[in-house]
């Protein structure tokens, strides 16, 4: 039987810009109708059929080790790794090392959810063969839009619009050997992505869907409104 691999989950940030939950919780615990964000986004992989995670633990991470050990009806398979509390995201993954036995694995932040198909993602980085393939979506603007004609006159009011450039989704999957671009301090974004680049080992999975971060209040808002309206998109399970 092939083993499934893993998924490793960031999950150790202090989440500064969400302080009026985080003074209390980390942020992968700030909930989403009635269950973290962090559960959904494990959610999301089980519905593609990964269930071994690597949580990469740090700010409060005894409350999400006891939260799932409490919690875990689903069955998945969950280790934690504590990476230190102020532990940059590179060197959180280089320090989960120990845990990867399998040639690729995936990874993520512990704060998004989307609706970006994770096994077409995984099959997508196998076929490329490269070190590292990173989902790009398209973010909404923080600012609604005025458009306007030709002549100064307002047309409309475009409420928070798609933007049409792409940002790193978050959602990505590693060849082993990323281990080897890891060093201490590390932000996974800067150096291990440069080199990565400059190497041409990045690959670009371009998701066309919903993609939504918790990163403020504003945010955690828009979710729960989501939510509660029954009609959040990344709920395809």
């Amino acid at each position: 039987m092939v083993q499934q691999p893993k998924v490793v989950i960031l999950c150790g940030g202090m989440g500064t810009r969400l302080r009026e939950e985080t003074e209390v919780r980390p942020k992968p615990l700030v909930e989403i109708g009635q269950k973290p964000i962090l559960w959904h986004i494990m959610k999301l992989y089980a519905h593609h059929k990964f269930t071994n995670f690597v949580l990469c633990l740090g700010y409060k991470g005894n409350m999400i080790m006891d939260y799932f050990k409490k919690n875990n009806d689903e069955g998945w398979i969950i280790e934690y790794a504590d990476t230190g509390e102020k532990t940059n995201t590179g060197e959180r993954i280089k320090r989960i090392e120990k845990y990867i036995d399998e040639e690729n694995f995936l990874a993520t932040y512990g704060d998004g959810v989307s609706t970006v198909d994770l096994r077409a993602l995984y099959e997508f980085h196998l076929k490329h063969n490269k070190i590292a393939t990173i989902t790009c979506v398209h973010p909404y603007s923080k600012y609604g839009q005025v458009e306007i004609s030709t002549d100064a006159s307002v047309k409309q009011f475009i409420e928070k619009p798609v933007l049409r450039d792409y940002i790193n989704g978050g959602f990505h999957v590693y060849k082993r050997e990323f281990f080897d671009y890891l060093g201490e301090n590390d932000v996974l974004e800067h150096a291990p992505f440069s080199k990565l680049v400059e190497k041409s080992e990045m690959m670009a999975f371009k998701h066309e869907g919903f993609w939504h971060s918790m990163d403020t209040w504003r945010d955690k808002q828009e979710l729960n409104a989501m939510w509660k309206s029954g009609k959040a998109p990344w709920k395809v399970w």
